[in-house]
């Protein structure tokens, strides 16, 4: 083992011994007093089976098969959801074929950062991973099963059902994806199309044009931002079989590995024999290995966010110190959009999650002692599916990956990485905390020294950069009130090409903000997720245009050249919006998380974090 990862990992089992032990009293005692179907009293058996076929029915009231509760954020809206469709019948059926039942126990929001980019609906976009979570936690408060399937694949939707169904760590849990849509438009001639519209040489049909080719069929977008992230992560996590996440829809394999989702979580349930709560399977060490995935993969930003909330919900604290150290000693081995050319279907053909886990494992920088869902040990992410025949008749089995890449221009063995350290920085100064995505940014541009050019709103910004108001000058856009207390921390992605023209044209140029700059963070270095934030009185409320900014990656620096006497007698200026402003798109309902929800630092989340001690299982007699 790296010694690097496994002092990170030491240090976040002692950190989080006082609040991971009671978590795990909780859910193996719930484990341990059975299937909470059997403490239910008649009329509530009742109710749970009263729409069920006469053979369900039978076998809900003996409780003689285990019960798997299908949650899933199907619509048809939203391309990576619409596959979704026909799971909860395919997945019924695979698990009736493996001696259980299943019901469809739930459905989550999954709303698209694609379509709210820019728009106020985007405001809510964090705040509906904490809502999928308690909507998992409602569909799964029944108490009427023995395991569950997890139907989703983007930003918000995966590290929501994560949170929730670690609420009910005693439950067996698979997590079911759809696959990503066969490539379309390559991902630099979009960037190159939506650069030349931010200048105003094409216009919106060529933009739109260019957008359809490339988000044009059901399935996962094929760029490496936060739904593609949460894929791979859900596989080195062990929640996914092993090999499925980037298997396009609609295709035999894809619903082979449908089936065999429903049969595994049968099988991991204490009836069908190999109990696998998913408490136990997110553990320390699983969630180191999430960190060094996502780090060697150049993932998306948004999960220094993400993966310290679903740690908090399995009773693990994770910080973005060990973040930091990880990425330190953890190479990018990965060039995937926006972080290369090529999008997800090249990474999987070139050895995908297969080659990836085992070169870091054969680099000791991954733990291979964790449970998964494929059973004990991470070895079993070497593999791949391979189906023999057709999705009804042939035989899905997983051979070993390769132990090469394919296509080392986007894939890169441990030995010979696109570079040493991994894509991700944290910086520290008189600003705060941030986080920085280095994997996407030139050398060259990874230290910015300018004049700060402030703004409260990304929409003024972007009338300045139409106005010609930023030609011709160096600048750091100071992006504020943008944090998780001020309007929900919402991704300022659409600043990317007009910030990304005037950097070609040989500006220095940065971005400071408390927002967010989702995980298709290009190539203009971005200082995110600044803490604490401007609508909480962080320093970024009493930056003026003109002080002078240093953003510097290399060195982990985000300093303000300003004394610091002077800088704590300056008042703040500016303001997140209030009362009537809030108004629209839905907003209004929201306040109660805004007065509530915590740090970027420590999840952005509405939830405390505090384990539940254990407590006495009731026991009612059986009906």
């Amino acid at each position: 083992m790296h010694p690097t990862v496994a002092a990170v990992t030491e240090r976040v089992v002692e950190r989080s011994a006082a609040s991971r032990q009671p978590y795990l009293a909780r859910i193996r005692a719930a484990g341990e007093a059975g299937p909470a179907r059997g403490r239910l009293a008649c009329a509530n058996l009742a109710h749970g089976f009263a729409a069920s076929g006469a053979d369900d029915k039978r076998a809900l009231r003996g409780r003689t098969k285990p019960n798997l509760a299908i949650v899933t954020s199907y619509n048809d809206m939203l391309s990576a959801h619409q596959p979704y469709r026909d799971y909860p019948e395919a997945l019924k059926k695979a698990v009736v074929r493996a001696g259980g039942i299943a019901q469809v126990a739930g459905g989550v929001p999954a709303m698209c950062d694609g379509i709210t980019q820019g728009r106020d609906g985007m405001q809510l976009s964090l705040y509906s991973r904490d809502v999928i979570a308690m909507s998992t936690a409602i569909a799964l408060s029944h108490d009427m099963f023995d395991g569950a399937l997890m139907l989703g694949v983007c930003d918000k939707i995966v590290p929501g059902l994560l949170i929730g169904a670690l609420s009910f760590g005693h439950l067996p849990t698979v997590f079911v994806p759809a696959g990503p849509m066969a490539s379309g438009l390559p991902n630099g001639e979009k960037a190159k199309v939506r650069q030349l519209y931010a200048e105003g040489k094409v216009g919106r049909e060529e933009l739109l044009e260019a957008e359809s080719a490339s988000y044009h069929s059901a399935g996962t977008c094929t760029f490496y931002g936060t739904a593609n992230s949460n894929q791979l992560l859900m596989e080195v996590l062990g929640l996914h079989l092993p090999g499925s996440s980037f298997v396009n829809p609609g295709t035999p394999l894809r619903e082979a590995l449908t089936a065999a989702a429903g049969r595994r979580a049968t099988e991991l349930t204490r009836a069908g024999g190999e109990p696998t709560p998913i408490g136990e399977v997110v553990d320390e060490k699983a969630v180191v290995n999430a960190c060094v995935a996502l780090l060697a993969s150049g993932g998306s930003t948004n999960h220094t966010i993400h993966l310290v909330a679903i740690a908090r919900a399995a009773g693990i604290t994770l910080t973005w110190d060990d973040l930091a150290d990880l990425s330190a000693v953890v190479p990018l081995l990965c060039r995937i959009y926006p972080n290369g050319e090529a999008d997800v279907n090249h990474f999987h053909a070139a050895g995908g999650i297969a080659y990836l886990v085992h070169t870091l494992l054969g680099a000791g920088l991954l733990h291979e002692d964790v449970r998964t869902v494929a059973g004990r040990g991470l070895h079993h992410y070497t593999t791949e599916p391979v189906l023999r025949g057709d999705a009804t008749t042939g035989a899905l089995t997983w051979e070993e990956g390769p132990k090469r890449s394919l296509d080392t221009s986007v894939l890169r063995p441990a030995t010979d990485p696109v570079q040493a350290d991994g894509g991700l920085r944290v910086l520290r100064g008189p600003l705060g905390r941030a986080v920085l995505k280095t994997s996407a940014v030139r050398s060259e541009h990874r230290r910015v020294t300018a004049p700060a050019v402030v703004f409260d709103d990304q929409h003024d910004l972007l009338a300045a950069f139409g106005a010609g108001e930023l030609d011709g000058r160096d600048f750091v856009a100071v992006i504020r009130y943008q944090g998780p207390a001020a309007n929900g921390m919402p991704e300022l992605h659409k600043l990317t090409p007009a910030l990304g023209v005037l950097q070609d044209r040989g500006q220095r140029v940065a971005i400071v903000t408390d927002g967010r700059m989702s995980g298709a963070s290009g190539k203009v270095p971005a200082a995110i997720h600044v803490t604490p934030e401007a609508a909480l009185g962080g320093p970024l409320s009493r930056v003026r245009d003109g002080d002078l900014v240093t953003v510097d990656a290399d060195a982990g620096v985000l300093d303000l050249h300003v004394d610091h006497d002077e800088l704590v007698r300056r008042p703040a200026t500016g303001r997140a919006p209030q009362g009537a402003e809030w108004a629209g798109t839905g907003r209004e309902l929201f306040a109660a998380f805004r007065a509530t929800v915590g740090s970027a630092e420590t999840g952005a989340s509405v939830f405390p974090g505090v384990t539940v001690p254990p407590q006495e299982v009731p026991v009612v007699e059986p009906v």
